[in-house]
């Protein structure tokens, strides 16, 4: 089905009509041999809100955006090689409903779909594309994945040393390791992460110490796998920019 769509009129145009959404600012999309599976509005939780957010599925990438105008307009554009996306789902708690991991080396973070079916249609769609990319290219599926940051209205004080309370002064930060909220003073030294930026990174004391020590078991993301949503759902969506993209 996909390969009797990548060169069809009708997918070229899909395929346009997303790059022009995005303007100038976003990335030429169309290439030969990709096709757009399906597309739709999910809400990204991202680090101190859940977000509304246009995702595009194509065979060999997932595109994301912020939504300016709905089917008309998107900025902040996110590229994500399929390749390397492995999927969890998320249990159902609260208002927090019919989720899923999308997780990568460079980033990962939970999205939320508006009903079961349409979770259970994205889940399947995704894991059918990186199936099909893995044994075309005949390479191992990715293990690794970076740590699903854990929203800030989750900790009101530091999730390493316990003990210093965060205000407007003391400020959150986040380990790129682990992805606990942590205060400035356990998260001082930074660690290359070469899967995440090419520049050392923010991580706390404790997984500095296993890094540097070797022992990277021991320090991997440990709620990404396992992931515990904010008790309460904060209904409040806005248009500014993903959280994860900040320097803390």
């Amino acid at each position: 089905m996909v390969d009797r769509l990548a060169n069809s009129e009708a997918n070229t145009k899909r395929i346009n009509l997303v790059e022009n959404c995005f303007g100038t600012a976003g990335q030429p999309l169309a290439i030969p041999g990709r096709v757009l599976i399906g597309e739709g509005v999910l809400t990204k939780l991202c680090r101190k809100k859940p977000k509304a957010r246009q995702f595009f599925l194509f065979n060999d990438i997932l595109v994301y955006g912020n939504i300016v105008i709905q089917k008309k307009k998107y900025n902040k554009q996110h590229i994500i090689p399929l390749e390397n996306v492995t999927i969890d789902t998320i249990d159902d708690e609260g208002e927090l409903r019919n989720g899923w991991l999308i997780k990568t080396p460079t980033k990962s973070f939970a999205v939320y779909a508006a009903t079961a079916t349409e979770k259970s249609e994205w889940m399947n769609h995704i894991n059918k594309c990186v199936c099909d990319l893995i044994s075309k290219s005949g390479k191992t599926p990715n293990s690794e994945h970076a740590a699903v940051w854990i929203p800030d209205s989750e900790a009101s004080i530091c999730m390493r040393c316990k003990k210093v309370k965060f205000t407007p002064v003391n400020r959150r930060h986040h380990c790129r390791k682990c992805g606990y909220v942590i205060c400035g003073p356990c998260s001082e030294k930074k660690y290359l992460l070469p899967s995440q930026s090419s520049k050392p990174v923010r991580v706390c004391d404790f997984c500095y110490d296993l890094l540097s020590s070797g022992d990277f078991s021991s320090c991997l993301p440990s709620r990404s796998d396992s992931f515990s949503q904010p008790s309460k759902f904060k209904n409040n969506l806005s248009d500014d920019d993903d959280d994860e993209d900040s320097s803390d």
